[in-house]
Protein backbone atom coordinates (compact mmCIF):
# COMPACT_ATOMS: atom_id res chain seq x y z
CA UNK A 1 0.00 0.00 0.00
CA UNK A 2 1.44 3.45 -1.04
CA UNK A 3 0.75 6.96 0.91
CA UNK A 4 -1.08 8.99 -0.28
CA UNK A 5 -1.13 12.74 0.28
CA UNK A 6 -4.13 13.12 3.12
CA UNK A 7 -1.40 10.32 5.10
CA UNK A 8 1.35 12.16 4.29
CA UNK A 9 -0.13 15.33 5.55
CA UNK A 10 -1.50 13.59 8.47
CA UNK A 11 1.87 12.53 9.78
CA UNK A 12 3.04 16.08 9.33
CA UNK A 13 0.94 17.68 11.48
CA UNK A 14 0.86 15.23 14.00
CA UNK A 15 4.83 15.87 14.40
CA UNK A 16 4.33 19.52 14.77
CA UNK A 17 1.44 19.81 17.18
CA UNK A 18 2.48 16.24 19.18
CA UNK A 19 -1.35 15.34 19.44
CA UNK A 20 -3.91 14.09 17.87
CA UNK A 21 -6.15 16.69 18.66
CA UNK A 22 -3.77 19.14 17.61
CA UNK A 23 -3.44 17.59 14.56
CA UNK A 24 -6.78 17.90 13.74
CA UNK A 25 -7.59 21.27 14.48
CA UNK A 26 -4.82 22.18 11.84
CA UNK A 27 -6.59 20.03 9.31
CA UNK A 28 -10.22 20.65 10.22
CA UNK A 29 -11.07 17.08 11.05
CA UNK A 30 -11.29 14.82 14.13
CA UNK A 31 -8.83 12.75 15.92
CA UNK A 32 -10.31 9.81 14.90
CA UNK A 33 -9.77 10.71 11.41
CA UNK A 34 -6.10 11.36 12.00
CA UNK A 35 -5.91 8.22 14.16
CA UNK A 36 -6.89 6.14 11.28
CA UNK A 37 -4.19 7.90 9.00
CA UNK A 38 -1.42 7.22 10.95
CA UNK A 39 -2.61 3.86 11.33
CA UNK A 40 -2.97 3.10 7.18
CA UNK A 41 0.73 4.83 7.24
CA UNK A 42 2.04 2.54 9.80
CA UNK A 43 0.74 -0.42 8.17
CA UNK A 44 1.98 0.57 4.30
CA UNK A 45 5.72 1.22 5.95
CA UNK A 46 5.18 -1.45 8.10
CA UNK A 47 7.26 0.25 11.07
CA UNK A 48 5.69 2.46 13.47
CA UNK A 49 5.94 6.07 13.38
CA UNK A 50 4.75 7.54 17.12
CA UNK A 51 5.32 6.44 20.14
CA UNK A 52 2.67 7.54 22.27
CA UNK A 53 3.82 9.16 26.08
CA UNK A 54 2.00 11.23 28.44
CA UNK A 55 3.45 14.39 27.09
CA UNK A 56 2.04 13.35 23.68
CA UNK A 57 3.08 11.77 20.85
CA UNK A 58 7.05 11.14 19.85
CA UNK A 59 8.23 10.90 16.09
CA UNK A 60 10.33 8.30 15.19
CA UNK A 61 13.22 9.57 12.88
CA UNK A 62 11.32 7.71 9.93
CA UNK A 63 8.45 9.83 10.36
CA UNK A 64 10.51 13.14 10.91
CA UNK A 65 11.86 12.13 7.26
CA UNK A 66 8.09 11.53 6.15
CA UNK A 67 7.21 15.19 7.35
CA UNK A 68 10.29 16.24 6.32
CA UNK A 69 9.46 15.63 2.82
CA UNK A 70 5.71 16.07 3.27
CA UNK A 71 6.75 20.11 4.16
CA UNK A 72 8.29 20.40 0.84
CA UNK A 73 5.67 18.93 -0.95
CA UNK A 74 2.81 21.63 0.98
CA UNK A 75 5.14 24.45 0.14
CA UNK A 76 4.97 23.45 -3.28
CA UNK A 77 1.31 23.58 -3.71
CA UNK A 78 0.95 26.68 -1.37
CA UNK A 79 3.33 28.46 -3.41
CA UNK A 80 1.42 27.13 -6.47
CA UNK A 81 -2.09 28.29 -4.87
CA UNK A 82 -0.84 31.58 -3.85
CA UNK A 83 0.33 32.00 -7.67
CA UNK A 84 -3.16 30.87 -8.97
CA UNK A 85 -4.52 32.96 -5.80
CA UNK A 86 -2.71 36.39 -7.22
CA UNK A 87 -4.21 35.78 -11.04
CA UNK A 88 -7.59 35.59 -10.03
CA UNK A 89 -9.75 37.90 -12.30
CA UNK A 90 -13.71 38.30 -10.79
CA UNK A 91 -13.99 38.65 -7.22
CA UNK A 92 -15.46 36.05 -5.73
CA UNK A 93 -14.37 32.29 -3.71
CA UNK A 94 -13.05 33.03 -0.05
CA UNK A 95 -10.81 35.21 1.86
CA UNK A 96 -10.01 34.68 5.39
CA UNK A 97 -8.63 37.66 7.86
CA UNK A 98 -6.79 37.09 11.25
CA UNK A 99 -7.05 39.65 13.65
CA UNK A 100 -6.51 40.06 17.54
CA UNK A 101 -10.37 39.18 18.93
CA UNK A 102 -10.24 43.35 20.57
CA UNK A 103 -9.98 44.67 17.62
CA UNK A 104 -12.31 43.15 15.68
CA UNK A 105 -15.80 45.02 17.03
CA UNK A 106 -15.15 48.48 16.70
CA UNK A 107 -12.34 48.13 13.63
CA UNK A 108 -12.41 45.63 11.55
CA UNK A 109 -16.48 44.88 11.46
CA UNK A 110 -16.83 48.40 9.90
CA UNK A 111 -14.01 47.22 7.14
CA UNK A 112 -15.73 44.06 6.39
CA UNK A 113 -18.98 45.68 6.22
CA UNK A 114 -17.80 47.94 3.12
CA UNK A 115 -15.83 45.10 2.12
CA UNK A 116 -19.20 42.92 1.83
CA UNK A 117 -21.24 45.96 0.40
CA UNK A 118 -18.59 46.15 -2.55
CA UNK A 119 -17.91 42.81 -3.27
CA UNK A 120 -20.74 40.34 -2.28
CA UNK A 121 -19.94 36.93 -3.88
CA UNK A 122 -16.81 36.61 -1.55
CA UNK A 123 -17.44 34.53 1.51
CA UNK A 124 -14.97 36.30 4.04
CA UNK A 125 -13.23 34.17 7.00
CA UNK A 126 -11.97 35.44 10.25
CA UNK A 127 -9.76 33.61 12.46
CA UNK A 128 -10.00 35.83 15.55
CA UNK A 129 -7.13 35.18 17.52
CA UNK A 130 -3.50 36.63 19.15
CA UNK A 131 -1.83 33.51 17.60
CA UNK A 132 0.82 33.98 14.44
CA UNK A 133 -1.03 32.02 12.03
CA UNK A 134 1.40 31.05 9.65
CA UNK A 135 0.61 32.62 6.14
CA UNK A 136 3.46 30.34 4.26
CA UNK A 137 1.18 27.61 4.79
CA UNK A 138 -2.06 29.55 3.78
CA UNK A 139 -4.06 29.58 7.02
CA UNK A 140 -4.48 33.30 6.12
CA UNK A 141 -4.86 35.20 3.11
CA UNK A 142 -4.23 38.54 5.16
CA UNK A 143 -3.31 39.20 9.06
CA UNK A 144 -3.97 42.10 11.27
CA UNK A 145 -0.90 42.10 14.12
CA UNK A 146 -0.10 44.05 16.54
CA UNK A 147 3.82 44.17 16.63
CA UNK A 148 6.66 46.12 16.28
CA UNK A 149 8.81 43.38 14.35
CA UNK A 150 6.49 41.90 11.52
CA UNK A 151 7.64 38.48 10.55
CA UNK A 152 10.56 39.42 7.70
CA UNK A 153 9.12 36.81 5.36
CA UNK A 154 6.04 38.70 5.08
CA UNK A 155 5.06 42.19 3.52
CA UNK A 156 2.79 44.98 4.62
CA UNK A 157 2.22 48.35 5.95
CA UNK A 158 2.07 49.33 9.47
CA UNK A 159 -1.67 50.57 9.74
CA UNK A 160 -0.87 53.01 12.87
CA UNK A 161 0.64 53.89 15.57
CA UNK A 162 -0.54 53.04 19.46
CA UNK A 163 -0.37 54.48 22.56
CA UNK A 164 -1.56 53.62 26.75
CA UNK A 165 -2.76 55.02 29.06
CA UNK A 166 -4.17 54.87 32.94
CA UNK A 167 -8.10 53.71 33.17
CA UNK A 168 -9.94 53.12 36.03
CA UNK A 169 -13.79 53.29 37.17
CA UNK A 170 -15.65 56.49 37.36
CA UNK A 171 -15.38 55.84 41.42
CA UNK A 172 -11.37 54.95 41.18
CA UNK A 173 -10.62 58.20 39.22
CA UNK A 174 -12.96 60.91 40.99
CA UNK A 175 -11.04 59.40 44.37
CA UNK A 176 -7.83 59.71 42.40
CA UNK A 177 -8.62 63.42 41.34
CA UNK A 178 -9.94 64.36 45.06
CA UNK A 179 -6.83 62.28 46.62
CA UNK A 180 -3.15 62.79 45.23
CA UNK A 181 -2.10 60.48 47.64
CA UNK A 182 -4.48 57.62 47.74
CA UNK A 183 -3.27 53.87 47.56
CA UNK A 184 -3.13 52.46 43.77
CA UNK A 185 -3.50 48.70 43.13
CA UNK A 186 -2.42 47.86 39.70
CA UNK A 187 -4.57 45.24 37.08
CA UNK A 188 -1.56 44.09 35.03
CA UNK A 189 -1.17 41.71 31.83
CA UNK A 190 1.40 38.84 32.59
CA UNK A 191 3.02 39.55 29.15
CA UNK A 192 3.75 43.36 29.86
CA UNK A 193 6.80 44.76 30.81
CA UNK A 194 6.87 46.74 34.54
CA UNK A 195 4.81 49.83 35.49
CA UNK A 196 5.51 53.07 33.22
CA UNK A 197 8.54 54.51 34.76
CA UNK A 198 6.83 57.90 34.30
CA UNK A 199 3.99 56.31 37.07
CA UNK A 200 6.69 55.64 39.38
CA UNK A 201 7.40 58.96 39.41
CA UNK A 202 4.79 60.80 39.83
CA UNK A 203 3.25 59.18 42.98
CA UNK A 204 3.90 56.48 44.69
CA UNK A 205 2.67 53.35 42.26
CA UNK A 206 2.78 49.96 44.20
CA UNK A 207 4.06 47.22 42.19
CA UNK A 208 0.82 45.10 40.81
CA UNK A 209 -1.42 43.56 42.69
CA UNK A 210 -3.45 42.10 40.18
CA UNK A 211 -1.68 40.09 37.24
CA UNK A 212 -3.67 37.87 34.43
CA UNK A 213 -2.73 35.94 32.01
CA UNK A 214 -5.59 36.40 29.98
CA UNK A 215 -6.59 40.40 28.61
CA UNK A 216 -10.67 40.13 28.81
CA UNK A 217 -9.71 38.90 32.28
CA UNK A 218 -7.69 42.35 32.96
CA UNK A 219 -10.69 44.09 31.53
CA UNK A 220 -13.01 42.70 33.49
CA UNK A 221 -11.23 42.86 36.80
CA UNK A 222 -11.06 47.04 36.01
CA UNK A 223 -15.03 47.14 35.47
CA UNK A 224 -15.16 45.48 38.53
CA UNK A 225 -13.45 48.32 40.26
CA UNK A 226 -10.32 46.33 41.53
CA UNK A 227 -7.57 48.91 41.09
CA UNK A 228 -6.56 50.94 37.80
CA UNK A 229 -4.95 49.38 34.70
CA UNK A 230 -3.31 50.36 31.51
CA UNK A 231 -4.60 49.84 28.24
CA UNK A 232 -4.00 50.70 25.15
CA UNK A 233 -6.14 54.23 24.47
CA UNK A 234 -8.27 52.73 21.51
CA UNK A 235 -9.42 49.76 24.07
CA UNK A 236 -9.94 52.00 27.41
CA UNK A 237 -11.73 54.47 25.44
CA UNK A 238 -14.17 51.91 24.24
CA UNK A 239 -14.49 49.67 27.33
CA UNK A 240 -17.78 50.37 28.58
CA UNK A 241 -17.45 51.56 32.59
CA UNK A 242 -13.87 53.09 32.33
CA UNK A 243 -12.38 56.53 31.99
CA UNK A 244 -9.15 57.79 31.22
CA UNK A 245 -7.06 58.84 34.27
CA UNK A 246 -4.57 61.84 33.81
CA UNK A 247 -1.65 60.15 36.44
CA UNK A 248 0.67 60.07 33.07
CA UNK A 249 0.66 61.10 29.64
CA UNK A 250 0.16 58.34 26.73
CA UNK A 251 2.90 56.34 26.55
CA UNK A 252 4.20 54.51 23.25
CA UNK A 253 2.90 50.89 22.91
CA UNK A 254 3.14 48.32 20.06
CA UNK A 255 1.83 49.10 16.58
CA UNK A 256 -0.53 47.45 14.16
CA UNK A 257 0.03 45.96 10.87
CA UNK A 258 -1.75 44.35 8.31
CA UNK A 259 0.64 41.85 6.86
CA UNK A 260 0.74 39.12 4.07
CA UNK A 261 2.42 36.63 2.06
CA UNK A 262 5.00 38.01 -0.86
CA UNK A 263 2.86 36.14 -3.31
CA UNK A 264 -0.32 37.14 -2.01
CA UNK A 265 0.49 41.16 -1.64
CA UNK A 266 -1.37 42.25 -4.94
CA UNK A 267 -3.49 39.10 -5.24
CA UNK A 268 -6.96 40.96 -6.30
CA UNK A 269 -8.80 40.06 -3.07
CA UNK A 270 -6.13 41.06 -0.34
CA UNK A 271 -5.88 44.30 -2.47
CA UNK A 272 -9.39 44.90 -2.63
CA UNK A 273 -9.75 44.34 1.35
CA UNK A 274 -6.57 46.58 1.60
CA UNK A 275 -8.16 49.41 -0.34
CA UNK A 276 -11.04 50.02 2.68
CA UNK A 277 -8.82 48.28 5.85
CA UNK A 278 -5.62 50.88 4.96
CA UNK A 279 -7.84 54.29 4.37
CA UNK A 280 -10.12 53.11 7.65
CA UNK A 281 -7.15 52.46 9.91
CA UNK A 282 -5.85 56.13 8.44
CA UNK A 283 -9.04 57.80 9.29
CA UNK A 284 -8.84 56.06 12.97
CA UNK A 285 -5.15 57.16 13.77
CA UNK A 286 -6.15 59.60 16.50
CA UNK A 287 -8.27 57.07 18.74
CA UNK A 288 -4.96 55.01 18.86
CA UNK A 289 -2.50 57.99 19.85
CA UNK A 290 -3.99 60.91 20.57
Amino acid sequence: MDLNWEDYRAVLHLVREKSLGGAARKLECNYTTIARRIARAENALNQELFEKLPSGYTATELAYKIAEQAEKMEEASNQFLRYASSLEGELSGSLTITSPQLLVAYYLSPVLKEFNHKHPNIEIKIKATNELLNLNQREADLAIRITNKPDENLVGQRLTEQRTSIFATDEIATNIENDPDMPLNWIWFEHWDNVPEKALQSRSVPNPKYVFDDMSAVIGAAQAGLGIVRLPLFLGRHTHGLRQVNLIEPQPYVDIWSLSHADMKDAPKVRAFKDILIPFFKSKRLEFTA
